[in-house]
């Protein structure tokens, strides 16, 4: 089973994010969504085991995404996790930023259902193949 982790601080856009998620098919198993509410919390969920994507909101009050991508790729477990970043911010400077610190995708809020799945199955195929899940 795949397993996505969404950082975001609102809860509508987790619901968002989960509800464009659920029609993701990786193989025989469905997609795991698992929802932090913020970066510590996300801190938190991250030692429990692997995770085949992190989505994560940029803007958030605690730890921001971009702090969250740096703590992930200095993580001797989790440094290969693929992150993709979703925002609000729209400039081509917020965009390589993130992709600077590694992330593998960049989201601008609005996006469609159709534009996230799309951007998720880019990241989690390769990834279950690398890791021999799925």
């Amino acid at each position: 089973m795949a397993r996505v982790l969404v950082v975001e601080d609102s809860e509508v856009t987790r619901a968002y994010v989960r509800g464009a998620l659920s029609s993701v098919d990786v193989g025989s198993a469905p997609l795991e969504v698992v929802e932090a509410e913020s970066g510590f919390a996300a801190l938190r969920l991250l030692p429990r085991g692997s995770w085949d994507l992190v989505i994560t909101d940029v803007n958030m009050p605690d730890i921001n995404g971009l702090e969250l991508l740096s703590f992930i790729r200095q993580s001797e477990r989790h440094r290969a996790t693929p992150v993709l970043l979703m925002s609000t911010q729209t400039s081509s400077r917020d965009r390589e930023r993130g992709l600077a610190l590694g992330a593998v995708g960049y989201l601008s809020k609005p996006f469609t259902p159709e534009q996230l799945r799309d951007a998720a199955l880019r990241h989690l195929g390769p990834t279950l193949d690398e890791r021999g899940h799925g």
